[in-house]
């Protein structure tokens, strides 16, 4: 089980986007996370007539560490830990250490 999964909502903690907020799009496998709307960068692009696309500066948003990121807590609206605790019917479930809320239902 991942302490940040696709779909959540987290805060940038480093960084030139730092007290940022975005959803979390994907999850790379050596620990990245890409971030809507965080870390964007103008890459130049070369034309691909193969594929039909167009050369020039192109905006893209670009991976984080995923120790940059803190799930975003809405109650007390800063970032917060996340732990782990297994409920009553055995399933194992997220929450925020500060406030002891259930991230997932």
């Amino acid at each position: 089980m991942e302490r940040i999964r696709k779909g959540d909502e987290v805060i940038v903690t480093t960084g030139k986007d730092k007290g940022r907020r975005g959803s979390v799009t994907r999850i790379y496998a050596d620990g990245r996370v890409l971030v809507e709307g965080i870390n964007v960068v103008r890459k130049h692009m070369k034309p691909n007539p193969a594929t039909g696309s167009k050369g020039g500066i192109v905006d893209k948003e670009m991976p984080l560490d995923a120790s940059n990121v803190m799930l975003y807590n809405p109650v007390t609206k800063k970032g917060d830990r996340i732990g782990y605790k297994r409920l009553d019917d055995g399933r194992k479930v997220r929450f925020f250490r500060s406030t002891d809320e259930l991230v997932d239902v």
